[in-house]
């Protein structure tokens, strides 16, 4: 029993340190907002019909 509990309280550990890490990572980490244009060919906006053969 002693093994089992090491063992659990080994994984409990771990998992404070990833939830712990996630908190750390919302609370110091701010994303930067930029702009972006991307410019789209009209050819793949409007393409032209197939000719019948």
């Amino acid at each position: 029993m002693p093994t089992l509990t090491r063992l659990i309280i080994i994984l409990a550990i771990l998992a404070g340190l990833v939830y712990a890490g996630m908190i750390a990572l919302v609370t110091f980490v701010h994303p930067t907002q930029t702009e972006m244009t991307i410019r789209i060919p009209s050819e793949k906006l409007n393409p032209k019909p197939d000719t019948p053969k």
